[in-house]
């Protein structure tokens, strides 16, 4: 399987997605259209879509943020399995014509997010996830709400069984939380969560985290 991979940063990489493509020895092509000229798969090159994390906003006036919405609406037209985070699940989201706002709250270090529903088997109630954002989606009516945190409703969403979207990340592991923060410090004022720097560094990253993004993975590749 050839998963193309939509990375918006330096700094927010594939990371536990990564892991499981290489156990499962699926094709990785990551491309970064913020930055070379807004190159992007086509539908036809793509078996699985992973839109990732950034700094800007679906909302933002770009070239390249409308091309990928196009490449996201082929990919559901055409019933592709779709993993977006952050970013990446607001992109969807507005695929679907649904609202990008500011959230009710500026979420930015370790807090707990709750499943909502069981459609996706062996996903525990209560998971610890990094939150990097201060917007987000409405959930498409035609989707289910998968996660909520004690701030943000709207955290998580499945839809017919191909597409997750997430708004915080079950992908980074140990270097990677280093890399975001190492790069991102300065975006961690103002979070509700009252943590700084090091206390977001010297979290480990929780084992369940890595297993529950394998689990949605397996979810949406699977044969229904």
């Amino acid at each position: 399987m050839r998963i193309n991979i939509l990375q918006h940063t330096p700094n927010e990489g594939p990371g536990s997605i990564r892991t499981w493509a290489e156990k499962f020895g699926h094709q990785i092509y990551v491309y970064h259209p913020y930055q070379f000229n807004g190159i992007l798969p086509t539908a036809d090159q793509t078996d699985m879509l992973v839109i990732l994390g950034g700094p800007m906003s679906p909302n933002d006036d770009l070239p390249w943020i409308k091309a990928e919405r196009n490449l996201i609406q082929e990919l559901l037209n055409k019933d592709t399995p779709m993993f977006g985070a952050c970013f990446g699940a607001q992109q969807i989201a507005k695929t679907m014509g649904y609202v990008i706002k500011k959230s009710p709250a500026k979420e930015v270090g370790w807090a707990p997010v709750y499943r909502q529903t069981t459609t996706i088997p062996d996903i525990p109630d209560k998971l610890l996830a990094l939150h990097w954002h201060e917007e987000m989606f409405e959930i498409p009516q035609e989707a289910e709400l998968l996660f909520s945190s004690d701030a943000v409703k709207n955290q998580g969403f499945v839809l017919n069984h191909r597409v997750v979207g997430l708004q915080f990340h079950f992908e980074p592991q140990d270097n990677d939380v280093r890399e975001i923060v190492t790069n991102d410090a300065p975006y961690i004022a103002g979070s509700i969560f009252k943590q700084n720097a090091t206390d977001i560094l010297k979290t480990p990253v929780p084992k369940e985290n890595q297993e529950t993004m394998f689990q949605i993975l397996n979810y949406i590749s699977a044969d229904k």
